[in-house]
């Protein structure tokens, strides 16, 4: 088809894909002209002329401070022995020349400037240990006593009045400021005349009820020291079972208001002899016994009843024969009014003897005779025995009013039977132990 003459098409050619081993165009040298070669060579020896007349004035400066101007100064360092050439500087750093800095130097220098060191400086600011110095434990101790704070709250203190104001009494109670008790606080009561209660220099303890604040003053009170008081000799009249007379003031709804050891205290109308007029007790002395108190939540309550049960217990003793009517009959046994207060006759404290009901014994009314057994006064117990005035077993369900009747002698007689038999008991404890 060439030879006919004909004309092909253009087509495009494909492109050529470059490889790895194709040959890339060099790139365009830049050609720096003569003059621009000068221009640049003119610069170096201008900067190398600038240098080389820094480091003249450099060493000049160094020659200066190196070498010694006096005597004194002669402990620094050697002084150079030859001059130093220009040549001899070329590669070498001003660091270089001056060495590693030194640590004596930065004590400050001396009236001419250079870096001598005071000796008396060194010598004063070598490191000391804890050895070197000198340390008294007493006196160190001593100063920490002095500077403990007083009086921590609830704690008592001893001190004496300095001072008086209108709302308040300052006492000394050895601290480093003095203690202030606030008037309310100067005692139980109505308090008129501070001055002629706390004159000068009396002694007085105190109850702290706040801390220090910061001018170092506590809130000190004789108020809360006798109530704390008072609650504690309460506390220990209860435990001890007495009964006391107080004076009612006050009445409410509920019962009557007294005062006792300075604390209020209450009776209940249940607790009353004659709780129905109440409020005509104002006035009037009741003999009372305890029942709750409770300083946490001041409660102090009391009781005429329980007064009354107190001094009957009071005359009671173990072992001694009393005399009461059936008040009651319970699944257990009997209750026996003793005047004011009950007793409990058990049913297994009745007889010796066996029976099927109660009432084949005694009935409600009956006078019974019996011995008391145990006394808990605190819970107002009295456990009675009719069985120790028995002869033969079941004597009492047979021969009831000679028992009764006999029942003094034959309580004596079981008396004597018991002292011995707690004789006994206790030899034989006593032989165990051996």
């Amino acid at each position: 088809m060439a030879g006919s003459g004909i004309q092909q098409p253009n087509r495009p050619k494909k492109p050529v894909r470059q490889t790895a081993e194709t040959p890339r165009k060099p790139l365009q040298v830049m050609h720096i002209s003569r003059k621009e070669q000068q221009e640049s060579l003119d610069e170096k020896n201008q900067e190398k002329t600038i240098d080389s007349s820094k480091a003249q004035s450099e060493t000049s400066l160094l020659k200066k401070q190196v070498a010694p101007t006096n005597k004194q100064n002669s402990n620094i360092g050697m002084p150079i022995e030859r001059n130093l050439d220009l040549d001899d500087l070329e590669g070498v750093s001003m660091g270089d020349l001056l060495g590693p800095p030194d640590k004596s130097s930065s004590f400050g220098r001396n009236s001419k400037g250079d870096h001598s060191i005071n000796s008396d400086q060194a010598r004063n600011n070598q490191t000391r240990s804890v050895d070197d110095f000198d340390f008294d434990e007493d006196a160190f101790l001593a100063a920490l006593d002095e500077n403990e704070p007083i009086g921590n709250t609830g704690e008592k203190a001893k001190g004496q009045v300095i001072s008086v104001e209108s709302d308040g009494v300052y006492v000394d109670i050895g601290g480093k400021a003095p203690g202030f008790m606030p008037k309310k606080e100067c005692g139980l009561g109505v308090i008129t005349n501070l001055k002629e209660l706390f004159p000068k220099g009396l002694e007085v303890e105190v109850l702290v009820t706040r801390e220090q604040n910061a001018d170092g003053i506590v809130t000190i009170s004789l108020r809360a020291l006798a109530l704390r008081k008072s609650w504690e000799k309460v506390r220990q009249l209860e435990s001890e079972g007495k009964v006391v007379q107080v004076v009612v003031n006050g009445f409410n709804r509920g019962g009557v208001t007294c005062d006792l050891e300075g604390l209020r205290g209450f009776i209940p109308r249940s607790q009353l002899e004659d709780g129905e007029n109440h409020e005509k007790l104002v006035g009037k002395t009741l003999g009372v016994a305890f029942l709750e108190v409770n300083p946490e939540t001041r409660k102090l309550v009391l009781s005429e009843k329980k007064a009354a049960i107190t001094a009957l217990f009071s005359k009671l003793e173990v072992g001694q024969l009393i005399e009461g009517q059936v008040a009651a009959i319970k699944p257990y046994g009997f209750f026996i009014d003793l005047g004011g207060v009950s007793g409990l006759l058990h049913h297994s404290m009745i007889t010796n003897g066996s029976f099927r009901s109660l009432r084949e014994v005694f009935r409600q009314g009956d006078l019974v005779k019996a011995m008391i057994t145990e006394l808990d006064a605190g819970r107002g117990r009295i456990s009675l025995n009719t069985a120790l005035l028995e002869g033969p077993p079941g004597e009492l369900l047979t021969e009831k009013d000679k028992v009764m009747s006999e029942a003094t002698e034959r309580a004596k007689k079981a008396r004597d039977l018991l002292k011995e038999a707690e004789q006994k008991q206790e030899q034989e404890n006593e032989e165990k132990k051996a």
